[in-house]
């Protein structure tokens, strides 16, 4: 009986009917249309002792491939980022504040995992390749086109010049480009857009409003050094009154994104001395202000060079933010300074004390002097001691150009 039974289930599948002797039914009509989709399905049949088995043919499997999965998920993963995007920029236009949506910590490991520094070591090198000169022109076309470089700024505006693509984005100015502000007393150190100003509160930093970073995670921890310009801290509190060293003072904070297009260079924003430095190799990650929203602590997991001194108010620090392609940083009094070398590892840092028995306080740097530059757009940190009455001249998000007023008393 059940033997009967699987030869009929098996003869309806195939489209045979078992009792074909018998006078085709009303029924058997309708049970063969119901069937008729199944007669195209691709099987394949296979025996064993016991039954045949019918089975889809190999490369119905096939499509269920990982890597179109992969595609697929990651397609969808990045028209979702731009449509959360889209919806910012909807509120923003509206008026509306947009919340800072982070980045979980998987999201940022994963990022950690592209190989930026290697990437931006063989960029470095591109940069060093002499172009023909029939090429130049195209090529340093394409990039003022894209990024909207102003070249009648530049010293020399024949861009027949430019040997390589570092010579062209290390470019210097026409002397009357950028007149220094004197009757301020912080001007900015470059050309860039204003992320974010104001007083550092419960020793965190904000980068960009909403996102922060811890202001010690940045400056790095506090070592019982001789060459160190400040004492060992232990705490919060503590470490805020070792920066802030007058009383009445309080401790500023300035960020400034550098594009791909602006002026590369960079340049002292005061009357100060530098005593220190401190080089922390780290990750290249983009610092644009979408990412700068998106990453809690960005600055402080790229890798940075950190210049600490004094200036008339009490204690002042530049620090210089590598980011994709970035990785070159160069202070130009500072020979022995070497980023994203692969002899340093992520994790660590090292110090340099510009304060020798020869020179006891280290190197003096007037206002809008030369200090050192970018292989291409970045981000430069001011972090500095003022009277509580200074007052910032900006405007979160406005454009600066390199001598024009920060802030003043």
């Amino acid at each position: 009986m059940a033997a009967s039974l699987g030869r009929g289930c098996l003869g309806l599948l195939r489209g045979v009917a078992p009792w074909r002797s018998r006078p085709c039914h009303r029924e058997d009509i309708a049970r063969s249309h119901f069937l008729q989709p199944l007669r195209k399905l691709p099987l394949r049949t296979s025996s064993t002792n016991a039954r045949k088995v019918h089975t889809a043919p190999a490369r119905t499997l096939s499509l269920l491939r990982p890597l179109p999965i992969l595609a697929a998920a990651g397609g969808g993963y990045a028209g979702y980022r731009q449509y959360e995007k889209y919806q910012e920029r909807e509120r923003e236009k509206r008026g509306l504040e947009v919340p800072p949506k982070l980045a979980g910590h998987w999201e940022v490991a994963l990022y950690k995992t592209v190989p930026t520094r290697l990437l931006s070591r063989a960029w470095g090198r591109l940069n060093q390749v002499e172009l023909p000169h029939w090429l130049r022109r195209p090529v340093y076309s394409l990039y003022i086109w894209t990024f909207g470089v102003n070249m009648k700024e530049a010293a020399v505006e024949d861009l027949h010049h430019y040997r390589n693509l570092s010579e062209f984005f290390r470019r210097k100015l026409k002397p009357q480009a950028r007149p220094v502000c004197g009757l301020h007393s912080v001007i900015s150190p470059s050309d860039g857009k204003i992320l974010n100003f104001g007083q550092v509160k419960n020793c965190e930093v904000e980068q960009v409003k909403g996102v922060t970073y811890s202001l010690e995670s940045f400056l790095g921890p506090r070592t019982s050094a001789e060459d160190l310009p400040f004492p060992p801290a232990t705490s919060c509190s503590s470490f805020r009154s070792q920066l802030v060293t007058r009383e009445g003072n309080e401790l500023y904070h300035c960020v400034i994104y550098l594009a791909p297009g602006d002026y590369h260079c960079f340049h002292s924003p005061t009357d100060w001395t530098v005593s220190h430095r401190r080089h922390f190799p780290g990750s290249l990650m983009s610092v644009n202000p979408g990412m700068a929203r998106w990453i809690k602590e960005l600055f402080c997991h790229n890798e940075r060079v950190v210049l600490t001194g004094d200036w008339k108010h009490g204690f002042f620090s530049l620090t210089a933010v590598g980011a994709t392609n970035v990785g070159s940083i160069r202070i130009y009094f500072d020979r022995d300074l070497h980023t994203n070398s692969p002899r340093y590892s992520k994790g660590s840092y090292n110090d340099f004390s510009f304060v020798t028995h020869t020179n006891k306080e280290g190197i003096p740097m007037r206002k809008g002097e030369h200090l050192g530059e970018f292989n291409l757009g970045s981000t430069i940190v001011l972090i500095f001691e003022a009277p509580k009455d200074f007052n910032f001249q900006l405007k979160a998000g406005q454009k600066i150009r390199f001598g024009e007023a920060l802030g003043s008393l």
